[in-house]
């Protein structure tokens, strides 16, 4: 029996679970101007994930990367959340 696709599976959901608070939080301390440290982050997992021998640990380093990735975009509508009022502006801001 091969569980390698569960275990991504598993590990791909946990991921993405994470990086929901982590979106928000950035947002709201540092502005969706951090999103350069995501695509630094991303690119550096999706590459690792090209030389990583196991296939369960480069596919879990594959969809990291690409989480990262994906933050970048969840960031500015982040930014959209908190401007129509759905989600806390940061009161130690400066906001337009």
């Amino acid at each position: 029996m091969n569980v390698s696709g569960v275990i991504i599976g598993v590990a791909c959901f946990m991921i993405i679970g994470m990086f929901h608070p982590v979106v928000i939080k950035c947002e709201y301390y540092f502005t969706a101007r951090v999103w350069p440290v995501f695509l630094a982050a991303g690119a550096v997992c999706v590459g690792l994930s090209f030389t990583i021998e196991s296939d369960i640990l480069s596919g879990i380093t594959g969809v990291l990367g690409f989480c990262c990735l994906w933050s970048i975009h969840e960031l500015k509508q982040q930014e959209k959340r908190v401007a129509r009022g759905w989600f806390p502006r940061n009161p130690k801001r400066n906001n337009p």
